[in-house]
């Protein structure tokens, strides 16, 4: 087996749901608090706070996939998208 998925790393997978407002508007996201955690300490190396990082790259995947209408983004798709390119850009830098 991969070894992946541990007893230490079970509370990872627990669903976290925080409340921002993106350009003026509240909505509530739901993520594994693993993802929570990646985009906090992303956020936190880039001296901005977590909803600032969020409304951010929110305004980036509008942007790049030319969605005209915010309601055809999945925000939570995107965010665990871009904690899996951090991931890879990280261990890219490391190597």
């Amino acid at each position: 087996m991969c070894k992946i998925l541990q007893d230490d790393n079970v509370e990872e997978f627990r669903t976290v749901t925080r409340s921002i407002r993106i350009r003026g508007h509240s909505t509530s996201l739901r993520l594994e608090a693993g993802f929570w955690r990646a985009l906090d300490d992303f956020a936190r190396g880039a001296g901005l706070t977590t909803p600032k990082l969020i409304e951010t790259l929110h305004a980036e995947a509008s942007e790049l996939l030319h969605a005209a209408d915010d309601s055809a983004l999945n925000l939570a798709s995107i965010l665990r998208t871009a904690c899996l390119l951090m991931e890879r850009r990280a261990q890219r830098a490391s190597a």
